[in-house]
């Protein structure tokens, strides 16, 4: 049983470790704004991987075997969402391009209403990394053979995990260095994400 824990910890902590959209909200978020806002969204992705990990238990794979329409609908809407969210930063990205500030002159934007909660929320439940994931290789190790309790232990390590290391990715990019380094390279690193989410999006739809 030890030993399922341990391989559990390590996949996760790769996947987790593997850049994607998750990564790219939680680092770009705390760079541009703040840790606060940044620890936000840590919290929203962890409540997608709540959904995911608890989905898995229950047979995500099976699930998506039996309801096809189901998995494209997934697919599509999380796309559809990525597709928005790069469209944002791309279009941050030129607004500054065309009216760029010194950098003492860039005031940081506050989330309202928990804003970025809510896209960390959306961000992994449209991560094209959680759908195959927990809907492939996590349900590899939670098979019939393994218990409630077990289960139970799994579900528990997926969530404290994946909260611990987005923790560490916003206190990497929330410190002073990394946030002065983003002032002065603004435009391009959101044009970049932006892009990144934009292609995300584009190959969840077309994967479909």
């Amino acid at each position: 049983m030890l030993m399922l824990f341990l391989t559990v910890a390590l996949v996760h902590l790769v996947a987790l470790m593997s850049p994607g959209p998750d990564f790219f909200f939680v680092s770009q978020t705390a760079a541009s704004r703040s840790r606060k806002e940044a620890m936000l969204g840590v919290l929203g992705i962890t409540m997608g991987i709540v959904i995911w990990a608890g989905v898995a238990l229950m047979g995500l794979n099976l699930i998506l075997q039996k309801m096809a329409w189901l998995h494209q609908i997934i697919m599509v809407a999380g796309g559809l969402y990525l597709l928005w969210m790069g469209w944002q930063m791309l279009r941050s990205a030129r607004q500054q391009h065309k009216n760029p500030l010194p950098p003492q002159e860039k005031a940081v934007e506050l989330s309202r209403n928990g804003r970025s909660l809510m896209r960390g929320f959306l961000t992994n439940l449209a991560n094209p990394k959680a759908v195959i994931y927990f809907g492939s290789v996590f349900s590899l190790f939670v098979g019939d053979d393994v218990g409630s309790g077990a289960r139970w232990g799994l579900f528990l390590l997926i969530i404290a995990e994946t909260f611990a290391w987005f923790t560490l990715v916003a206190s990497i990019f929330a410190l002073p260095a990394m946030r002065r380094g983003y002032q002065r390279a603004a435009k391009w690193i959101d044009g970049v994400a932006g892009a990144l989410f934009a292609g995300f999006g584009i190959h969840l739809i077309l994967s479909r």
